[in-house]
C-alpha cells in the first residue's frame, strides 16, 4: 500500500483480517502510524491532545506483520516490472499494489501566502503547529467557509481566540448544502462571536517574515495572528499518471476499486471511482470513503468479487451542532423539511421521482442513521411522511 493513512491503513488491517497471509507493506511518507483525519480540526485544535490516538498501535501492526514503512515517500512504479521505487533508492516487488496517496491542499496563490504563521490543515503535524498558537486574544484569520474553514473557526473560538472568516462565496459551506443550512451555521457562527465575511476574497497577505494582515479584496485590512487557509484539496495523482495510470479528477477506478492498469488498485480521496447507485464516477473526500472504500479493495485484492457502492455520507461538528450530509444528486423536484430549522434540529430531504436522493441534517444523528437507510435501498419515499416529525423514521425506512 502506497499512503499509510487512514485508507491505506484500514486497507492493511483489513487483509489480515480475512485471512492474507503474505507480506504487506505500508509506505507512507508521514512520519506517524496511520490515524484518521476528523480530530485534527475538532479535539486537537480545541486543546484535547490528550484524547488523540493512532488508528492502531506499533503492538497491533507488528503482532499482525505488517511492516509501516514510515518517513519515506514512494517515488515511481514501474508496472511492467511490478516495483516501486522509493526516495532513498530502495526498490520493492508487488504482486497487488494499493494507492491510497489521498489529497494535497489546494494553495492559495496570492502574495504573501509563504509568510509565516500561515497554515493549511492537513496532516498530524498541521493540526499540532496551529493548535501551540491557538491562545485566548489571538487573532486568527481563516480563509475559507467550507468545512475545514469552520470548523477550526469554531474550535479557535472556543480556545479564546478572535476569529474572522473570509469565504469568497455569497454563503457557508455552499459546494455540499442548501441555503438553509448555510444560514443556520452562518447564524450559529455569528452568534458565538466569528466574524463572517461572505463575497470577499483574499488580495494579499502582508506581514515583515509572519503575518499580521490579510488585504481583502474590497482593500480592508484584517489584522492577523495566524492564518489558516482552508479553500480545499486536490488528489495527489502525480505517482499514478507518471506510471500511465489513467486519471481524470482522482485516479480513475471501477466498483471493484481497480485502476487502468492490472494488479493496481486505489482507494480514498485520490479516487474517482465508478459508483454502481448513481451510474457515474464520483469523487469524495471523506472519513466514510476513505475506510470503506479500502477494505472494499482489500476484499477484492484478497479475491472477492464485492462492488463498492455506497450512498456517500459525511459530517462536520461545529460548536454545538451536528451537520450530516448524505447522498450525492445532481437534481431533484421536491425539497421536504421535517422540523424547525428556527429550533436548531431539522432535516431536509430531497428527492426525485418520489425517491430520496439527498439529505441534510442538524442534530438529528438518529433520524438520519435511518433516513441513511432508506437513501441506500433507493425505495419510493412518502413526502408527507418524511415531513411528518411524530412519524418514526426507523418505521420509514423499513
Amino acid at each position: 500500500m502506497i499512503g499509510a493513512g487512514h485508507a491505506g491503513g484500514r486497507a492493511a488491517e483489513a487483509m489480515r483480517a480475512l485471512g492474507f497471509a503474505g507480506r504487506i507493506l505500508l509506505i507512507g511518507d508521514e512520519p506517524h502510524l496511520p490515524y484518521e483525519r476528523p480530530p485534527l480540526s475538532k479535539e486537537l485544535l480545541q486543546g484535547k491532545a490528550e484524547t488523540f490516538r493512532p488508528m492502531r498501535d506499533a503492538a497491533f501492526w507488528a503482532e499482525n506483520e505488517i511492516e509501516c514503512r514510515l518517513g519515506c515517500r514512494a517515488a515511481a512504479i514501474d508496472p511492467a516490472a511490478r516495483t516501486v521505487t522509493l526516495a532513498d533508492g530502495t526498490r520493492e516487488r508487488y504482486d497487488k499494489l494499493l494507492l491510497a496517496t489521498g489529497a494535497a491542499v489546494r494553495r492559495l496563490a496570492v502574495p504573501g501566502a509563504d509568510l509565516g504563521n500561515v497554515f493549511y490543515l492537513r496532516t498530524l503535524d498541521d493540526s499540532r503547529a496551529i493548535d501551540a498558537r491557538l491562545e485566548p486574544g489571538r487573532k486568527v484569520v481563516v480563509i475559507g467557509g467550507g468545512f475545514i474553514g469552520l470548523e477550526t473557526a469554531a474550535s479557535a473560538r472556543l480556545r479564546g481566540c478572535a476569529v474572522t472568516v473570509v469565504e469568497l462565496a455569497d454563503r457557508l459551506m455552499a459546494r455540499c448544502v442548501l441555503p438553509e443550512i448555510s444560514k443556520t451555521f452562518l447564524d450559529l457562527h455569528r452568534a458565538q462571536g466569528v466574524d463572517i465575511r461572505l463575497d470577499t476574497g483574499v488580495e494579499r497577505l502582508e506581514g515583515d517574515g509572519a503575518v499580521a494582515r490579510v488585504v481583502t479584496s474590497g482593500g480592508e485590512r484584517l489584522a492577523a495572528d495566524l492564518v489558516v487557509i482552508g479553500v480545499g484539496i486536490v488528489p495527489d495523482t502525480a505517482l499514478a499518471e507518471s506510471a500511465g495510470i489513467a486519471v481524470a479528477n482522482g485516479i480513475v477506478t471501477d466498483e471493484y476499486c481497480r485502476t487502468s492498469v492490472p494488479g493496481i488498485f486505489a482507494a480514498g480521496d485520490v479516487t474517482s471511482h465508478f459508483n454502481p447507485l448513481y451510474g457515474r464516477h464520483i469523487r469524495l473526500e471523506s472519513w466514510q470513503n476513505a475506510q470503506n472504500q479500502a477494505i472494499a479493495a482489500a476484499r477484492v485484492m484478497c479475491g472477492e468479487e464485492t462492488p463498492y457502492a455506497e450512498a456517500p455520507w459525511m459530517w462536520s461538528d461545529q460548536f454545538d451542532a451536528k451537520l450530516e450530509v448524505a447522498g450525492m444528486p445532481e437534481r431533484w423536484d421536491d425539497v421536504v423539511f421535517r422540523g424547525d430549522p428556527a429550533g436548531g434540529a431539522y432535516m431536509i430531504f430531497q428527492l426525485e421521482a418520489g425517491k430520496l436522493v439527498g439529505i441534510l441534517s442538524v442534530n438529528q444523528p438518529r433520524d438520519m442513521r435511518f433516513a441513511r437507510r432508506l437513501l441506500q435501498t433507493g425505495k419510493p419515499a412518502d413526502p408527507a411522511a418524511l415531513a411528518d416529525s411524530g412519524a418514526s423514521m426507523r418505521d420509514i425506512a423499513r
